[in-house]
């Protein structure tokens, strides 16, 4: 095929794609430059009230758990825009919040089991056994 039926046909598949994707390509691609934007002023936040030792131990955990990683990471960009942090927050304090997040976790994943009354006993294996 020649270079001009190529791109014939590329223009040609081009048009079809944008005629059954009704032009909400666009849609995705603005949510993802929001998205990314929204993370890069996340970042850029983080860098100014961090040290390096907890930026490194908030990738650490980010390794482990994201989700951890996320609630942390939020609760710091709060503390720091509401006013309540005075200088970079070190190591140490970044332990302590990681305790305070990890305890308001348990009590939101607490297992509770309820067990049946009147449940299986030994008589009852037998019982089966010798219906078979």
């Amino acid at each position: 095929m020649a270079d001009a039926d190529l791109e014939a046909i590329r223009a040609a598949r081009r048009q079809q794609l944008q005629e059954q994707g009704g032009g909400s390509g666009g849609q995705g691609d603005q949510e993802d430059e929001k998205r990314q934007q929204e993370q890069q002023v996340r970042s850029s936040i983080l860098a100014q009230i961090l040290t390096p030792a907890a930026s490194d131990r908030i990738n650490r955990i980010r390794l482990v758990k994201a989700s951890r990683a996320d609630d942390v990471e939020t609760r710091l960009i709060t503390l720091a825009r509401s006013g309540q942090l005075r200088q970079n927050v070190d190591e140490e304090q970044l332990k302590q919040i990681l305790e305070a997040v990890s305890e308001a976790q348990e009590e939101r994943e607490k297992v509770v089991v309820h067990r049946r009354k009147g449940g299986w006993d030994e008589d009852d294996l037998d019982d089966l056994l010798n219906d078979i």
